[in-house]
């Protein structure tokens, strides 16, 4: 086996034009040839797998090696991704790639650029860093066959991506099924043909111009323009590190909103990500800045978009908690924002809300009292945004499509302003986004969620949890009993198959879990509703001490 993973190893060196990882892999290789037991099992994690080319595209960590992010795989994903376009495009198939402030984002763009300008491919890279939803508003804007982001959204400083969109009759959503196969089996051939170095590259790419974000700040900016006396509104916003605020920045002049109070440690691109280890606003102590800024100004609200700026949260002043601010739940964002979809469409024949079978029943209690068709998709705006009809989709995890003949993807800054909008409105009326989600309540019950993550160092753990719940299920949460179960894995309920199982309660309440599609963790979603807040969650915090007690019964 090291003698195979050697063999592996120098291939893979011969072809790596990149010197650091050259480097790295170099030092391997001598180490493991000499017979260091350690080196021999880090090239083997290295090399036994392939970084898999799904849904999501690519994600993973920064290094040498088949299943790390690097100009290597980069190279192959882009060659296989220009392939499967020729083959699918009957004239030459044009391709918009951005990028992001994570290390290697700017590399990997250019090289992708060069490969599909190298293969026939019309190719334009967007002008700088930019946020995601501005390379999917472009692959729109451009009537572009597709689109690449590179990213790798929230995750930990060492992470990257290879996010992929299709134009034409995909309209600029993310790939799905049998997309994702077809791109990977191109992506494989060219693995297999070996040196990536032979490739035909040419800079002949164009560089798209200021035109494209101008286009997307004019359209984002009249998602929801500021009323009339709001001068005066304090709140504070952070860009978790990432590239959100110029283009925030720029909308909000557009929009006529008044200028934050910015996390000033957190405004910048920062690829080591230094004040937020984890940088995803979901994470305990990632939005701490923001909260002593608030403290600091009396702010109204928070606003937080993440590193790539396609997600949003929301953040309150709450005497209840610890540090007097709590940030909502994507579920509380989602029905604000939901609601205000469903006000604005009302009446309007066809129009529907969307949200992942994850995400708060919540939605379809706001879609019925509005009149408006509802559907619950498998996780992600893949699905989420190839809803019919849909006027506004969203998922839990702070994800919110709120402007979908723009951006058929989830989208922090037009929700951003869309939310701005709500504050806004609120204001002028004399309450608050408080107020509104008392608002909500009192129109269709008070929904509360939450939410059991357990990360993972071995992903083989996952499984065998996912396996001992199917084979053993279980008879009740708690005092509540088990009413019904569905396993999605063959799909059903509307949806198409997803490793998710689901749980209906005696008390009416939803129990769903499923690994997650991004990062090594369990996920477990619960979802109540009572006849007032207060007994709603108090009802989410016993179910979620009786799902820990459960998983910890297993070990």
């Amino acid at each position: 086996m090291a003698g195979e993973r050697l063999t592996q190893a120098r291939a893979w060196l011969r072809q790596d034009p990149d010197a650091e990882t050259r480097d790295e892999l170099a030092g391997l290789i001598t180490r493991a040839a000499s017979g260091d037991t350690t080196a021999i099992a880090e090239l083997d994690d290295r090399f036994s797998t392939r970084l898999s080319f799904g849904t999501a595209g690519l994600r993973g960590a920064l290094g040498a090696g088949s299943s790390r992010m690097n100009r290597v795989l980069v190279a192959q994903a882009a060659a296989g991704f220009a392939g499967y376009l020729l083959q699918r495009s009957g004239s030459t198939p044009t391709v918009v790639i951005g990028y992001d402030g994570r290390r290697n984002s700017r590399r990997f763009a250019l090289d992708s650029a060069e490969l599909f300008a190298g293969a026939g491919l019309r190719a334009i890279l967007l002008p700088r860093l930019l946020p995601t939803p501005v390379l999917a508003f472009a692959v729109r804007h451009l009537g572009a066959d597709a689109g690449v982001m590179v990213t790798a959204s929230h995750n930990p400083s060492q992470d990257n991506g290879y996010k992929v969109y299709l134009g034409g009759a995909d309209a600029g959503s993310q790939i799905v099924a049998p997309a994702d196969a077809e791109i990977a089996a191109h992506i494989q051939r060219v693995a297999d043909a070996g040196d990536v170095g032979l490739l035909p590259r040419s800079e002949g790419y164009e560089i798209a111009g200021e035109d494209v974000v101008d286009a997307y700040i004019a359209a984002t900016a009249e998602v929801a323009r500021a009323p009339f006396g709001v001068q005066e509104m304090r709140w504070v916003y952070t860009a978790m590190h990432g590239v959100g605020w110029e283009t925030f920045a720029r909308v909000l002049k557009s929009a006529g909103y008044p200028a934050p109070r910015v996390v000033d440690e957190q405004r910048d691109p920062d690829p080591t990500f230094r004040t937020a280890s984890f940088p995803n606003p979901e994470e305990p102590g990632a939005m701490d800045l923001a909260f002593a800024r608030a403290r600091a100004v009396d702010a109204e609200f928070i606003l937080a978009t993440d590193p790539d700026a396609d997600r949003l949260a929301v953040a309150i002043p709450d005497e209840t908690v610890e540090g007097g601010w709590r940030r909502l739940t994507g579920n509380e964002v989602g029905l604000l924002l939901g609601r205000r979809a469903a006000q604005a469409a009302q009446g309007a024949p066809g129009a529907s809300l969307a949200c992942s079978l994850v995400s708060s029943p919540g939605l379809a209690a706001v879609a019925a009292h509005y009149g408006l068709g509802f559907h619950e998709t498998l996780t992600g705006f893949k699905w989420i945004s190839r809803a019919p009809g849909m006027v506004f989709g969203f998922e839990e995890a702070l994800g919110y499509l709120v402007n979908p003949g723009t951006v058929r993807d989830k989208d922090g800054i037009s929700a951003a302003i869309a939310m701005l909008g709500l504050a806004a409105d609120a204001r002028v009326r004399g309450t608050s986004i408080a107020g509104l989600l008392a608002e909500i309540g009192e129109e269709i019950g008070h929904f509360a969620s939450g939410q059991v993550s357990i990360r993972v160092d071995d992903l083989s753990e996952i499984a065998d949890t996912m396996l001992w719940l199917r084979t053993q299920p279980p008879a009740a949460f708690g005092t509540r009993a088990v009413t019904g179960a569905e396993d999605l894995a063959a799909g059903g309920s509307g949806v198409p198959a997803g490793d998710v199982l689901r749980y209906r309660l005696s008390d009416g309440s939803r129990v769903i879990v499923r690994p997650s599609g991004t990062e090594p963790k369990l996920k477990v979603y619960l979802d109540v509703t009572a006849a007032s807040a207060a007994e709603a969650t108090a009802a989410v915090a016993e179910l979620e001490a009786a799902v820990r007690q459960l998983l910890a019964e297993r070990g």
